[in-house]
């Protein structure tokens, strides 16, 4: 269902559409540089993008009453696209804080064992207005434990996207191989195949839109390989593909899982994940951080993406994804925060920033360029959630998805070249988000919720949290 905003021009702003940006989002793009304005406009209306280019926008197409917004000392982009993300774990950031991802796990899930729905609604509050405020307009969530008392936490997280604005697309999660059958989780934070399997169909029954205007996917996500049964990610996949959903797990993160998947399973974990199914451009992995030359040619015959997830891999240690090799193979990269214990400042920004700078202290000063991280936040996400041609650009029939940051500040004034200062810089202020075409960020403040009461109630949801774990 289209948006009944109020026609919005942005004008007098530089404007940086993505519109063609092929090269760093992975191949099939088209050219390689989009188009840039130094001074253009963004025409919003009905929730769509109905004009863009240098200069004024033609008076002709501006309807009475429209909203005009200055952007003068501005850049406008594509809204931010997090393709991975537990929103759940905003509650329980700082645990473990010197942990492996492992040793984290295992301190992290009794904790998680007594969540319920209304700690999942805050969680996803406070995590959702702050990814906001990084200029994030669509996001995901892989939601995995799932306590049989618990609630619907997955109406709680939708209800939550939709009270701050963005476009949401969270993952029905699941893991069935608890400690005792040799997994990672305790055996009560996981659910038996047929529980999940009906509880995966019921989310997307309810939820799952998809049509071009939507404001909510469902993706179908067991966990982890060390988390789930060989049995759950084949008959998941096979209920994905049954209802046109996409599929979602994490993936060669760490040694550890390499380890795991070779003494299990005898395979790495990208021929494990081949051997059950999970081939295809219907299926994003996060984090492929440990991949070898064949698991990558592997996801790029399959046509998979990844979701590149630089500061929490650099929080748990877990090491540096081979983003220029997987790009360079046409693989489908977009950014992802990760789950807000694993990455406690939440901002899709900081992504962009990091995957950069890592790319060229690894790789040599030529591994990334700027515009190239800022594909893979905008362009490459898109592709990762299979929304091409509909989100990630600013492009004429585009949603209305815009991200419009505040270049003029002590911090940037002087820097040149817009993307640059965006990319390199430090952290811009936001002088508006839009979603569909609805004004979510104004001047740096929240509109939709007040962040503060947020803040009170993620304070006292976590002290309760703690408690239940005794």
């Amino acid at each position: 269902m289209t948006s009944g905003a109020a026609a919005v021009l942005i004008e007098n702003c530089a404007v940086a559409t993505m519109a063609g940006a092929g090269a760093g989002a992975g191949a099939g793009d088209g050219d390689c540089v989009g188009a840039e304005y130094t001074a253009g406009h963004v025409l919003l209306e009905g929730g769509r993008i109905t004009a863009v280019g240098e200069g004024p926008c033609d008076p002709a197409l501006v309807p009475d009453g429209a909203e005009r917004v200055d952007g003068t000392g501005c850049l406008a982009t594509p809204g931010l696209i997090n393709t991975h993300h537990h929103l759940y774990q905003w509650l329980t950031r700082g645990l473990a804080a010197d942990a492996t991802l492992f040793e984290w796990l295992t301190a992290s899930y009794p904790v998680w064992a007594g969540i319920d729905a209304d700690d999942v609604r805050t969680a996803a509050l406070g995590g959702l207005a702050h990814l906001a405020l990084g200029g994030c307009t669509t996001t995901t969530d892989h939601h995995y434990v799932v306590p049989a008392d618990a609630g619907d936490v997955f109406a709680a997280e939708i209800d939550a996207a939709a009270t701050v604005g963005l476009r949401f697309h969270p993952s029905r999660g699941s893991m069935d191989l608890g400690r005792s059958s040799g997994g990672l989780p305790p055996d009560s934070v996981v659910e038996g195949i047929d529980a999940i399997l009906a509880g995966t169909a019921d989310v997307i029954d309810r939820f799952h839109d998809a049509g071009p205007d939507s404001m909510c996917r469902i993706a179908v996500a067991p966990c982890s390989p060390f988390s789930v049964t060989g049995d759950l990610l084949r008959t998941s996949a096979e209920l994905a593909r049954e209802r046109g959903v996409r599929l979602h797990t994490h993936l060669a993160e760490t040694d550890d899982e390499e380890e795991f998947c070779r003494e299990r399973f005898g395979s790495t974990p990208m021929e494990y994940m081949e051997s059950v199914g999970w081939v295809g451009p219907d299926v994003w992995f996060a984090h492929t951080v440990h991949l070898d030359d064949p698991a990558i040619a592997a996801m790029a015959a399959g046509g998979m993406a990844a979701a590149h997830c630089p500061v929490s891999n650099g929080r748990l240690g877990a090491g540096i994804a081979r983003v220029p090799d997987m790009l360079a193979a046409g693989i489908p990269v977009g950014l992802g925060v990760d789950g807000s214990a694993s990455n406690e400042s939440g901002v899709l920004w900081e992504e962009m920033h990091t995957a950069l700078l890592l790319a060229r202290a690894t790789r040599g000063p030529r591994a990334m360029d700027v515009r190239t991280a800022l594909r893979m936040a905008t362009v490459g996400g898109a592709r990762a959630l299979g929304r091409e041609g509909e989100i990630g650009r600013l492009a004429v029939g585009y949603q209305a998805d815009v991200a419009l940051w505040r270049l003029d500040t002590p911090a940037h004034a002087g820097i040149d070249d817009p993307v640059a200062a965006l990319v390199l810089g430090s952290r811009p202020p936001m002088a508006g988000v839009w979603v569909q075409g609805l004004r979510v960020v104004a001047d740096g403040r929240v509109l939709t919720v007040d962040t503060d009461a947020v803040a009170r109630d993620v304070v006292a949801a976590r002290g309760r949290l703690l408690a239940r774990a005794g």
